[in-house]
């Protein structure tokens, strides 16, 4: 099968197609037919050596695919089912063996694409509107690069919940994608200080959270923008990680929370995991969830997925397909 595969942390160019064995699935794995794969901020950590990971390495943490093989124990799962998954590494290759309790059915009115352009992002959306902050009818919330395939789906979501949703974007053109998703007021933070725009907006409250997974760049004006007790929810770094912080900033920015939280630890249980992508599933197949992808890649290309994910000029969700 086709890989791309990691034998050193580097730039783009260390992504390179290779040729390998077809894998074979152990006790309690499936082997998945690969159809379309996520492209992920975490991908790139990987590569370039912010997360260590053990080499060498086909990178790729969320796909979709078909099963094509059971290992011993998979009792729940049967050759032929479709499937998706995130949070499990490989997903760059043409096979991939994952483990069956980290992969969830996906529905016939739910197409491999909309699967792969959807679970960790989607699930990561999910978890911030329904778990580290549950969204509340009437409250307004702040969500950087809204834009972005994560800022789609929590606007979204947030909205769903009856919040009204504050949106930071750079272009004209990812403001009309924003507000297309549900925005209500969009901050272009290219031209206005975005504390500043917040305070505003809010008739100099502040808002009840901030979903941020831009990191360095942004930090400081969500801590800014909170209203007293409110929440900063720090779910990404795609601008670089924070500096350390003096806790006493949280006081005088009105005893605010700080939370650092990871997808892995909102669907650590396999029900808490099955239950997060069937309602997402569900309001995809109801037309209630739009999933944007924002790019389409052939695998040989996967270098170049990442350097315009990480460019953040781009919107919506990149797929290698």
């Amino acid at each position: 099968m086709r890989a791309i595969v990691i034998e050193e942390q580097g730039g783009p160019e260390v992504l390179r197609l290779s040729e390998r064995p077809d894998p074979v699935p152990g006790r309690g794995e499936v082997l998945v037919d690969v159809q379309a794969r996520g492209v992920n901020f975490i991908d790139i950590y990987q590569r370039s050596g912010l997360y260590d990971v053990p080499l060498p390495f086909v990178p790729g943490m969320e796909a979709a695919g078909v099963i094509t093989a059971v290992g011993e124990g998979a009792t729940d799962l049967s050759v032929g089912a479709r499937v998706g998954w995130a949070m499990a590494p490989g997903a760059y290759a043409d096979r991939a063996v994952v483990k069956a309790s980290l992969v969830v059915p996906v529905p016939e009115q739910v197409s491999a694409e909309q699967a792969a352009a959807l679970l960790l992002q989607g699930m990561t959306a999910h978890y911030l509107v329904h778990s580290v902050y549950p969204v509340a009818e009437g409250d307004t919330v702040l969500v950087h690069a809204a834009a972005g395939g994560t800022g789609l789906l929590i606007t979204q979501l947030a909205k769903e919940r009856g919040a009204r949703v504050i949106g930071t974007v750079s272009t004209e053109a990812k403001e009309r994608i924003a507000r297309e998703a549900g925005v209500d007021e969009v901050v272009r933070y290219t031209e206005t200080p975005v504390a500043e725009a917040v305070r505003e907006l809010t008739d100099g409250r502040g808002v009840a959270v901030v979903y941020d997974g831009v990191g360095r760049d942004t930090f400081d004006a969500s801590l800014d923008s909170l209203r007293p007790r409110g929440v900063l929810a720090l779910f990404g770094q795609s601008s670089g990680a924070v500096a350390p912080v003096d806790p006493q900033r949280l006081n005088s920015a009105g005893s605010v929370y700080l939370t650092r939280p990871s997808l892995a630890h909102f669907t650590a249980d396999r029900e808490e995991l099955l239950g997060r992508a069937r309602e997402l599933f569900a309001l995809v197949g109801a037309g209630r969830l739009n999933v944007r992808v924002g790019g389409r890649y052939p695998l040989e290309e996967a270098g170049r997925a990442q350097s315009e994910l990480a460019s953040r000029r781009t919107t919506g969700k990149l797929l290698l397909v």
